[in-house]
């Protein structure tokens, strides 16, 4: 039997999503649930990587930012999932929904592949159940540096990788939870698996070059 990990934390928004997370057994070995209020009393430590979705409370964020600068200071891994409006996020740009002219402005393009979209089909990414739009509606410009990873038909940066504002990592995307895909059938069920395997790597060399300096 594997240890149990747990070694993502998942801020619970108390939304109906956020819920079929924790309710969910595919992400009990994984990931730490905890409430979003909680945040500023629970040792980080343990933690690889602080997992936020979109439906947050950027107002809270904002004023315990602190704590998510020293996260990633200790060299570790954010992934965020949504629309960014308040200054909590080192490197972040409020999001900027894309101007709609056709379905097909919401078409979905991998700038850069990437170990974390391996395999994932693009027009899998763009259309759920025939309706594009689900997947990313605007984006976040970039800071200095970072590494696009998927962009919208105009080269919006939907997906991005920031290692410079901060001693950690930290992955912006300005959609859904990409770890909400384990139970859907098409090829964007890889994102979920593979974007861990990725912060675990990512964390390992940051940890790594620690170790060296």
């Amino acid at each position: 039997m594997n240890e149990k990990k747990n070694d993502f934390l998942m801020l619970d928004t108390g939304s109906y999503f956020g819920k079929a997370r924790v309710n969910d057994p595919k992400y009990q070995e994984d990931f730490t649930f905890i409430d979003t209020y909680e945040l500023s009393d629970i040792d980080l430590k343990p933690f690889k990587c602080l997992v936020i979705q979109g439906l947050i409370d950027q107002k809270f964020l904002y004023k315990h930012k602190e704590l998510i600068h020293e996260f990633l200071n200790d060299k570790k891994v954010i992934v965020f999932c949504g629309n960014i409006f308040m200054d909590w996020l080192p490197g972040g740009s409020n999001f900027i929904p894309k101007k709609i002219h056709s379905f097909q402005d919401y078409a979905v393009s991998v700038h850069r592949p990437h170990p974390i979209f391996e395999g994932v089909e693009e027009d899998d990414m763009t259309y759920n159940k025939g309706v594009s739009g689900f997947f990313a509606r605007g984006h976040h410009p970039i800071p200095d540096r970072a590494e696009v990873l998927l962009t919208l038909p105009g080269g919006e940066p939907i997906t991005y990788i920031d290692r410079h504002s901060t001693k950690g990592t930290i992955l912006v995307h300005s959609g859904n939870d990409l770890f909400g895909s384990m139970n859907v059938k098409k090829t964007t069920v890889r994102i979920s698996f593979q974007l861990m395997q990725w912060v675990r790597n990512e964390y390992q060399i940051l940890q790594e070059k620690s170790e060296v300096k």
